[in-house]
Protein backbone atom coordinates (compact mmCIF):
# COMPACT_ATOMS: atom_id res chain seq x y z
CA UNK A 1 0.00 0.00 0.00
CA UNK A 2 1.03 3.42 -0.58
CA UNK A 3 1.99 5.83 2.11
CA UNK A 4 -0.91 8.33 0.63
CA UNK A 5 -3.32 5.31 0.05
CA UNK A 6 -5.63 5.86 3.06
CA UNK A 7 -8.39 7.29 1.11
CA UNK A 8 -7.75 5.01 -2.11
CA UNK A 9 -10.06 2.03 -2.08
CA UNK A 10 -7.81 0.92 -5.38
CA UNK A 11 -4.43 0.01 -6.37
CA UNK A 12 -2.42 2.23 -8.87
CA UNK A 13 -2.42 0.12 -12.29
CA UNK A 14 0.78 -0.82 -12.77
CA UNK A 15 0.99 1.47 -16.11
CA UNK A 16 0.07 5.02 -13.98
CA UNK A 17 3.04 3.75 -10.81
CA UNK A 18 5.48 3.62 -13.97
CA UNK A 19 4.27 6.77 -15.71
CA UNK A 20 4.33 8.77 -11.91
CA UNK A 21 7.47 7.44 -10.43
CA UNK A 22 10.50 9.21 -10.81
CA UNK A 23 12.84 7.53 -8.97
CA UNK A 24 14.56 6.57 -11.77
CA UNK A 25 16.08 10.23 -11.99
CA UNK A 26 15.37 11.72 -9.02
CA UNK A 27 17.25 9.03 -7.06
CA UNK A 28 20.52 11.37 -7.60
CA UNK A 29 19.03 12.77 -4.79
CA UNK A 30 19.34 10.46 -1.94
CA UNK A 31 21.58 12.07 0.31
CA UNK A 32 20.09 15.37 0.20
CA UNK A 33 17.22 13.84 1.01
CA UNK A 34 18.56 11.82 3.97
CA UNK A 35 20.37 15.13 5.37
CA UNK A 36 17.61 17.23 5.21
CA UNK A 37 15.16 14.65 6.89
CA UNK A 38 18.16 14.44 9.25
CA UNK A 39 17.57 18.02 10.05
CA UNK A 40 14.16 17.87 10.12
CA UNK A 41 14.32 14.56 12.54
CA UNK A 42 16.34 16.62 14.71
CA UNK A 43 14.31 19.65 14.94
CA UNK A 44 11.14 17.66 15.69
CA UNK A 45 12.75 16.62 18.61
CA UNK A 46 14.44 19.98 19.96
CA UNK A 47 11.01 20.99 20.06
CA UNK A 48 8.85 18.48 21.51
CA UNK A 49 6.99 17.88 18.29
CA UNK A 50 8.08 14.24 18.57
CA UNK A 51 9.71 12.42 21.47
CA UNK A 52 13.31 12.87 21.19
CA UNK A 53 14.11 8.70 21.53
CA UNK A 54 12.49 8.98 18.41
CA UNK A 55 13.88 11.57 16.70
CA UNK A 56 17.34 10.09 17.39
CA UNK A 57 16.77 6.69 16.18
CA UNK A 58 15.33 8.06 13.30
CA UNK A 59 18.32 10.23 13.00
CA UNK A 60 20.72 6.99 13.20
CA UNK A 61 18.75 4.70 10.70
CA UNK A 62 18.77 7.44 8.39
CA UNK A 63 22.69 7.46 8.67
CA UNK A 64 22.56 3.90 8.73
CA UNK A 65 20.90 3.86 5.18
CA UNK A 66 22.42 7.02 3.76
CA UNK A 67 25.97 4.64 4.35
CA UNK A 68 23.77 1.16 3.21
CA UNK A 69 22.81 3.31 -0.33
CA UNK A 70 26.19 4.35 -0.94
CA UNK A 71 27.82 0.99 -0.38
CA UNK A 72 25.35 -0.41 -2.91
CA UNK A 73 22.77 -2.50 -0.72
CA UNK A 74 19.92 -0.92 -1.56
CA UNK A 75 17.67 -1.27 -4.29
CA UNK A 76 14.39 2.02 -4.97
CA UNK A 77 11.37 0.54 -5.70
CA UNK A 78 9.20 1.98 -8.63
CA UNK A 79 6.14 1.56 -6.96
CA UNK A 80 7.48 3.87 -4.10
CA UNK A 81 7.12 6.72 -6.69
CA UNK A 82 10.11 9.05 -5.72
CA UNK A 83 13.13 9.43 -3.51
CA UNK A 84 11.30 10.70 -0.47
CA UNK A 85 8.82 7.92 -0.34
CA UNK A 86 11.84 5.31 -0.97
CA UNK A 87 13.78 6.56 1.72
CA UNK A 88 10.76 6.93 4.08
CA UNK A 89 9.22 3.44 3.52
CA UNK A 90 12.87 1.87 3.99
CA UNK A 91 12.99 3.93 7.31
CA UNK A 92 9.52 2.43 8.63
CA UNK A 93 10.56 -1.04 7.39
CA UNK A 94 13.35 -0.59 9.68
CA UNK A 95 12.10 0.72 12.91
CA UNK A 96 8.65 0.25 12.15
CA UNK A 97 6.09 3.46 13.65
CA UNK A 98 8.62 5.55 14.80
CA UNK A 99 9.40 6.05 11.46
CA UNK A 100 5.95 7.35 10.31
CA UNK A 101 7.16 10.09 12.76
CA UNK A 102 9.74 11.51 10.26
CA UNK A 103 7.39 13.32 8.07
CA UNK A 104 5.49 15.04 10.81
CA UNK A 105 5.19 18.87 9.67
CA UNK A 106 6.11 18.53 6.43
CA UNK A 107 5.43 17.69 2.63
CA UNK A 108 6.86 16.06 -0.10
CA UNK A 109 6.14 19.82 -1.66
CA UNK A 110 8.46 21.68 0.69
CA UNK A 111 11.01 18.64 1.12
CA UNK A 112 11.50 17.88 -3.21
CA UNK A 113 12.41 21.80 -3.11
CA UNK A 114 14.54 21.63 -0.34
CA UNK A 115 16.28 18.42 -1.92
CA UNK A 116 16.84 19.89 -4.90
CA UNK A 117 18.26 23.11 -4.15
CA UNK A 118 20.74 20.92 -1.61
CA UNK A 119 21.58 19.15 -4.54
CA UNK A 120 22.06 21.99 -7.04
CA UNK A 121 24.25 24.26 -4.56
CA UNK A 122 26.73 21.14 -4.71
CA UNK A 123 26.24 21.73 -8.39
CA UNK A 124 26.95 25.07 -8.65
CA UNK A 125 30.07 24.66 -6.98
CA UNK A 126 31.42 22.06 -8.42
CA UNK A 127 30.80 23.83 -11.83
CA UNK A 128 32.77 26.92 -10.31
CA UNK A 129 36.05 24.71 -9.93
CA UNK A 130 35.77 23.18 -13.13
CA UNK A 131 35.63 26.71 -14.73
CA UNK A 132 38.06 27.96 -12.46
CA UNK A 133 40.73 24.81 -13.81
CA UNK A 134 39.77 26.08 -17.44
CA UNK A 135 40.61 29.70 -16.75
CA UNK A 136 44.14 28.25 -14.90
CA UNK A 137 44.58 27.03 -18.23
CA UNK A 138 44.37 30.15 -20.19
CA UNK A 139 46.49 31.68 -18.34
CA UNK A 140 49.30 29.38 -18.70
CA UNK A 141 48.93 29.10 -22.13
CA UNK A 142 48.33 33.42 -22.14
CA UNK A 143 51.93 33.72 -20.50
CA UNK A 144 53.16 31.09 -23.09
CA UNK A 145 52.09 33.47 -25.70
CA UNK A 146 52.52 36.90 -24.36
CA UNK A 147 54.42 37.59 -27.76
CA UNK A 148 52.70 34.92 -30.15
CA UNK A 149 51.21 37.35 -33.01
CA UNK A 150 48.07 36.23 -34.60
CA UNK A 151 45.38 38.15 -36.59
CA UNK A 152 42.52 39.79 -34.91
CA UNK A 153 38.98 39.16 -36.98
CA UNK A 154 35.87 40.92 -37.04
CA UNK A 155 32.68 39.50 -39.51
CA UNK A 156 35.64 36.45 -39.98
CA UNK A 157 37.91 38.80 -42.22
CA UNK A 158 41.27 39.80 -41.08
CA UNK A 159 41.36 43.02 -39.02
CA UNK A 160 43.90 43.71 -36.80
CA UNK A 161 46.64 41.78 -35.31
CA UNK A 162 46.88 40.80 -31.91
CA UNK A 163 48.36 38.15 -29.51
CA UNK A 164 47.53 34.68 -28.50
CA UNK A 165 47.53 35.41 -25.20
CA UNK A 166 45.36 38.09 -25.80
CA UNK A 167 42.59 36.18 -27.51
CA UNK A 168 42.59 33.54 -25.23
CA UNK A 169 42.23 35.71 -21.87
CA UNK A 170 39.22 37.34 -23.79
CA UNK A 171 37.32 33.83 -22.98
CA UNK A 172 39.28 34.35 -19.48
CA UNK A 173 36.68 36.99 -19.04
CA UNK A 174 33.93 35.43 -20.16
CA UNK A 175 34.28 32.58 -18.15
CA UNK A 176 34.75 34.72 -15.59
CA UNK A 177 31.04 36.37 -15.77
CA UNK A 178 30.14 32.83 -15.64
CA UNK A 179 31.29 32.62 -12.26
CA UNK A 180 29.69 35.48 -11.54
CA UNK A 181 26.22 34.52 -12.42
CA UNK A 182 26.67 31.42 -10.82
CA UNK A 183 27.77 32.52 -7.44
CA UNK A 184 24.41 34.73 -7.50
CA UNK A 185 22.21 32.16 -8.65
CA UNK A 186 24.07 30.01 -5.61
CA UNK A 187 22.22 33.03 -3.68
CA UNK A 188 18.74 32.68 -4.50
CA UNK A 189 18.94 28.80 -4.38
CA UNK A 190 20.57 28.85 -1.21
CA UNK A 191 16.77 29.71 0.53
CA UNK A 192 15.31 27.15 2.64
CA UNK A 193 11.77 26.08 1.26
CA UNK A 194 11.15 23.30 4.16
CA UNK A 195 8.70 24.54 6.70
CA UNK A 196 6.19 25.34 3.63
CA UNK A 197 4.24 22.28 3.66
CA UNK A 198 1.95 21.62 0.96
CA UNK A 199 1.59 25.29 0.37
CA UNK A 200 0.38 26.87 4.04
CA UNK A 201 2.78 25.60 5.96
CA UNK A 202 1.83 23.73 9.16
CA UNK A 203 0.01 24.00 12.73
CA UNK A 204 3.22 22.51 14.39
CA UNK A 205 5.93 24.44 16.18
CA UNK A 206 8.84 24.23 14.25
CA UNK A 207 12.29 26.08 14.20
CA UNK A 208 12.92 26.35 10.49
CA UNK A 209 15.63 28.85 11.26
CA UNK A 210 17.12 25.94 12.90
CA UNK A 211 16.81 23.55 9.77
CA UNK A 212 18.48 26.30 7.52
CA UNK A 213 21.79 27.10 10.17
CA UNK A 214 21.61 22.90 9.98
CA UNK A 215 21.40 22.46 6.11
CA UNK A 216 23.73 25.75 5.74
CA UNK A 217 21.05 27.68 4.35
CA UNK A 218 21.71 31.77 3.99
CA UNK A 219 17.65 32.22 5.14
CA UNK A 220 14.28 30.68 4.60
CA UNK A 221 11.41 31.43 2.46
CA UNK A 222 9.27 33.86 3.13
CA UNK A 223 5.80 32.86 1.16
CA UNK A 224 5.04 29.32 1.58
CA UNK A 225 2.92 29.41 -1.61
CA UNK A 226 6.23 30.68 -3.59
CA UNK A 227 8.43 28.44 -2.01
CA UNK A 228 6.70 24.88 -2.91
CA UNK A 229 6.12 26.63 -6.80
CA UNK A 230 9.30 28.41 -7.09
CA UNK A 231 11.64 27.13 -9.69
CA UNK A 232 13.37 30.47 -10.85
CA UNK A 233 16.46 28.91 -9.28
CA UNK A 234 16.85 25.75 -11.45
CA UNK A 235 15.70 28.22 -14.19
CA UNK A 236 18.28 30.65 -13.65
CA UNK A 237 21.06 28.11 -13.32
CA UNK A 238 19.90 26.39 -16.80
CA UNK A 239 20.01 30.02 -18.20
CA UNK A 240 24.03 30.09 -16.50
CA UNK A 241 24.81 27.35 -17.66
CA UNK A 242 23.44 27.85 -21.88
CA UNK A 243 25.95 30.73 -21.52
CA UNK A 244 28.39 28.70 -20.37
CA UNK A 245 27.84 26.30 -23.01
CA UNK A 246 27.31 29.43 -25.59
CA UNK A 247 31.15 30.36 -24.15
CA UNK A 248 32.48 26.80 -24.70
CA UNK A 249 30.65 26.74 -28.28
CA UNK A 250 32.64 30.03 -29.42
CA UNK A 251 35.95 28.72 -28.37
CA UNK A 252 35.09 25.38 -29.75
CA UNK A 253 33.89 27.25 -33.02
CA UNK A 254 37.45 29.04 -33.33
CA UNK A 255 39.77 26.23 -32.39
CA UNK A 256 37.62 24.18 -35.27
CA UNK A 257 38.64 26.97 -37.67
CA UNK A 258 42.03 27.25 -36.28
CA UNK A 259 42.36 23.65 -36.84
CA UNK A 260 41.20 23.28 -40.46
CA UNK A 261 43.97 22.76 -43.36
CA UNK A 262 43.28 26.73 -44.48
CA UNK A 263 44.22 27.80 -40.98
CA UNK A 264 46.64 25.49 -39.78
CA UNK A 265 46.68 27.70 -36.35
CA UNK A 266 46.61 24.59 -33.87
CA UNK A 267 46.88 20.89 -34.05
CA UNK A 268 44.79 18.73 -31.74
CA UNK A 269 46.86 16.13 -29.71
CA UNK A 270 46.24 12.93 -30.92
CA UNK A 271 44.10 11.83 -27.46
CA UNK A 272 41.41 14.52 -28.31
CA UNK A 273 40.74 13.93 -32.23
CA UNK A 274 39.53 11.00 -33.89
CA UNK A 275 39.64 10.27 -37.17
CA UNK A 276 37.90 8.51 -40.70
CA UNK A 277 36.25 4.77 -40.89
CA UNK A 278 37.49 5.79 -45.20
CA UNK A 279 39.61 8.90 -45.22
CA UNK A 280 42.99 7.67 -43.38
CA UNK A 281 44.21 11.15 -43.60
CA UNK A 282 41.50 13.11 -41.17
CA UNK A 283 42.22 14.04 -38.06
CA UNK A 284 38.88 15.51 -36.85
CA UNK A 285 38.46 17.91 -33.51
CA UNK A 286 35.82 16.04 -32.68
CA UNK A 287 35.72 16.98 -28.90
CA UNK A 288 35.15 20.61 -29.96
CA UNK A 289 32.23 19.50 -32.34
CA UNK A 290 30.20 17.45 -29.54
CA UNK A 291 30.90 20.42 -27.27
CA UNK A 292 29.29 23.09 -29.83
CA UNK A 293 26.64 20.19 -30.54
CA UNK A 294 25.79 19.47 -26.90
CA UNK A 295 25.46 23.63 -26.50
CA UNK A 296 22.05 23.09 -28.26
CA UNK A 297 20.79 19.95 -26.25
CA UNK A 298 21.58 22.74 -22.99
CA UNK A 299 19.51 25.32 -24.13
CA UNK A 300 16.63 22.69 -25.26
CA UNK A 301 16.89 21.97 -20.92
CA UNK A 302 16.47 25.36 -20.40
CA UNK A 303 13.27 25.69 -23.16
CA UNK A 304 12.00 22.86 -21.58
CA UNK A 305 12.11 24.36 -18.02
CA UNK A 306 10.58 28.29 -19.14
CA UNK A 307 7.82 26.29 -21.03
CA UNK A 308 7.16 23.61 -18.18
CA UNK A 309 6.37 26.46 -15.53
CA UNK A 310 5.04 29.12 -17.92
CA UNK A 311 1.16 28.09 -17.24
CA UNK A 312 1.04 27.10 -14.02
CA UNK A 313 -1.11 28.26 -11.07
CA UNK A 314 0.02 28.30 -7.90
CA UNK A 315 1.14 26.32 -6.03
CA UNK A 316 2.32 22.84 -6.61
CA UNK A 317 1.44 20.89 -9.56
CA UNK A 318 2.53 17.61 -10.90
CA UNK A 319 3.92 19.27 -14.03
CA UNK A 320 6.90 20.10 -12.20
CA UNK A 321 8.38 16.87 -11.63
CA UNK A 322 9.64 17.33 -15.45
CA UNK A 323 12.20 20.06 -13.96
CA UNK A 324 14.66 17.60 -12.66
CA UNK A 325 15.46 15.77 -15.84
CA UNK A 326 15.94 18.82 -17.85
CA UNK A 327 18.12 20.70 -15.03
CA UNK A 328 20.03 17.36 -14.32
CA UNK A 329 20.91 17.09 -18.03
CA UNK A 330 21.86 20.08 -18.12
CA UNK A 331 24.09 19.90 -15.17
CA UNK A 332 25.39 16.57 -16.58
CA UNK A 333 25.83 18.04 -19.86
CA UNK A 334 28.11 21.24 -19.02
CA UNK A 335 29.92 18.96 -16.44
CA UNK A 336 30.63 16.68 -19.13
CA UNK A 337 31.90 19.39 -21.25
CA UNK A 338 34.22 21.38 -19.36
CA UNK A 339 36.96 18.79 -18.05
CA UNK A 340 37.14 17.24 -22.02
CA UNK A 341 37.59 20.40 -23.17
CA UNK A 342 40.08 21.82 -20.97
CA UNK A 343 42.09 18.75 -21.32
CA UNK A 344 41.86 19.36 -24.77
CA UNK A 345 43.13 22.89 -25.09
CA UNK A 346 45.99 22.18 -22.41
CA UNK A 347 47.60 19.93 -24.81
CA UNK A 348 46.76 21.29 -28.51
CA UNK A 349 49.81 22.58 -30.39
CA UNK A 350 50.17 26.12 -31.34
CA UNK A 351 51.09 26.87 -34.75
CA UNK A 352 53.52 30.51 -33.79
CA UNK A 353 54.53 30.73 -37.06
CA UNK A 354 51.12 30.12 -39.29
CA UNK A 355 49.72 32.88 -36.95
CA UNK A 356 52.34 35.30 -37.24
CA UNK A 357 51.99 34.73 -41.53
CA UNK A 358 48.37 35.21 -41.26
CA UNK A 359 48.76 38.47 -39.53
CA UNK A 360 51.08 39.80 -42.41
CA UNK A 361 48.57 39.25 -44.78
CA UNK A 362 44.91 40.60 -44.94
CA UNK A 363 46.15 44.38 -44.36
CA UNK A 364 45.98 43.88 -40.67
CA UNK A 365 47.90 46.67 -40.35
CA UNK A 366 46.17 49.18 -42.00
CA UNK A 367 44.49 50.79 -39.11
CA UNK A 368 48.03 52.00 -38.23
CA UNK A 369 49.12 53.71 -41.41
CA UNK A 370 45.62 55.77 -40.56
CA UNK A 371 47.05 56.33 -37.02
CA UNK A 372 50.39 56.96 -38.12
CA UNK A 373 48.77 59.76 -41.00
CA UNK A 374 46.82 61.21 -37.60
CA UNK A 375 49.43 61.58 -35.90
CA UNK A 376 51.39 64.19 -39.09
CA UNK A 377 48.77 66.28 -38.75
CA UNK A 378 45.83 64.81 -41.05
CA UNK A 379 42.29 64.44 -39.80
CA UNK A 380 41.26 60.66 -39.48
CA UNK A 381 38.85 60.66 -42.25
CA UNK A 382 41.01 61.86 -44.81
CA UNK A 383 43.59 59.29 -43.63
CA UNK A 384 41.09 56.56 -43.47
CA UNK A 385 40.22 57.59 -47.10
CA UNK A 386 44.01 57.69 -48.23
CA UNK A 387 44.97 54.40 -46.81
CA UNK A 388 41.67 53.13 -48.31
CA UNK A 389 42.87 54.28 -51.72
CA UNK A 390 46.59 52.48 -50.86
CA UNK A 391 44.71 49.35 -49.92
CA UNK A 392 42.97 49.62 -52.98
CA UNK A 393 46.76 50.24 -54.81
CA UNK A 394 47.96 47.24 -52.89
CA UNK A 395 45.80 44.62 -53.88
CA UNK A 396 45.96 45.46 -57.84
CA UNK A 397 49.59 45.50 -57.48
CA UNK A 398 50.10 41.91 -55.04
CA UNK A 399 52.08 43.86 -52.25
CA UNK A 400 51.03 44.59 -48.68
CA UNK A 401 51.29 47.60 -47.38
CA UNK A 402 54.58 47.02 -45.90
CA UNK A 403 55.99 46.31 -48.86
CA UNK A 404 55.67 49.52 -50.33
CA UNK A 405 58.38 51.72 -51.64
CA UNK A 406 59.00 54.67 -50.17
CA UNK A 407 58.49 56.60 -53.68
CA UNK A 408 54.65 54.68 -53.73
CA UNK A 409 54.14 55.72 -50.19
CA UNK A 410 54.73 59.68 -51.28
CA UNK A 411 52.31 58.72 -54.09
CA UNK A 412 49.44 58.90 -51.46
CA UNK A 413 50.64 61.15 -48.60
CA UNK A 414 53.82 63.54 -49.05
CA UNK A 415 53.73 63.63 -44.82
CA UNK A 416 54.41 60.01 -44.73
CA UNK A 417 58.53 59.36 -44.13
CA UNK A 418 60.84 56.35 -43.68
CA UNK A 419 59.12 56.01 -39.87
CA UNK A 420 56.25 54.34 -41.39
CA UNK A 421 58.31 51.18 -41.75
CA UNK A 422 58.51 50.91 -38.06
CA UNK A 423 55.40 52.44 -37.02
CA UNK A 424 53.15 49.86 -38.81
CA UNK A 425 55.76 46.63 -38.33
CA UNK A 426 52.99 43.99 -36.84
CA UNK A 427 54.97 44.10 -33.49
CA UNK A 428 54.90 48.15 -33.28
CA UNK A 429 51.11 47.82 -33.78
CA UNK A 430 50.52 45.15 -30.97
CA UNK A 431 53.30 47.26 -28.53
CA UNK A 432 51.27 50.25 -29.42
CA UNK A 433 48.34 49.61 -28.04
CA UNK A 434 49.21 49.07 -24.07
CA UNK A 435 46.14 50.57 -22.74
CA UNK A 436 44.55 48.47 -20.30
CA UNK A 437 42.52 46.03 -21.57
CA UNK A 438 44.90 46.47 -24.96
CA UNK A 439 46.91 43.39 -26.95
CA UNK A 440 50.44 45.23 -25.58
CA UNK A 441 52.51 42.39 -23.36
CA UNK A 442 52.39 44.74 -20.64
CA UNK A 443 49.14 45.20 -20.92
CA UNK A 444 47.85 41.76 -21.42
CA UNK A 445 50.26 40.89 -18.33
CA UNK A 446 48.83 42.90 -16.11
CA UNK A 447 45.16 41.13 -17.02
CA UNK A 448 46.70 38.34 -16.22
CA UNK A 449 47.95 39.12 -13.14
CA UNK A 450 44.28 40.42 -12.04
CA UNK A 451 43.46 36.78 -12.90
CA UNK A 452 45.11 35.41 -11.41
CA UNK A 453 43.97 37.27 -8.03
CA UNK A 454 40.13 36.83 -9.33
CA UNK A 455 41.18 33.16 -9.15
CA UNK A 456 42.90 33.21 -5.80
CA UNK A 457 40.29 35.11 -3.95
Amino acid sequence: MKLWGGRFSKSTDALVDDFNSSIRFDSRMYRQDILGSIAHAKMLGKCGIIPQKDSDLIQKTLKEILEDIENGRVEFEIDAEDIHMNIEKILISRIGDAGKKLHTGRSRNDQVALDIRMYLKDEINTIIDMLKDLQRTIIVISENNLDTILPGYTHLQRAQPITLAHHVMAYFQMFARDIERLKDCYKRTNVLPLGSGALAGTTYPIDREMVAQELGFDRISENSLDAVSDRDFAIELASCISIIMMHLSRFSEELILWSSHEFSFVEMDDAYSTGSSIMPQKKNPDVAELVRGKTGRVYGSLTSLLVTMKSLPLAYNKDMQEDKEAIFDAVDTVKMCLPVFTKMLATMKINKQNMYEAARGGFTNATDVADYLVKKGIPFRSAHEIVGRMVSYCIKNSKGIDQLSMDEFKLFSPQIEEDIYEEISLEKCVSGRKLPGGPARESVMASIEKAKQLLDE
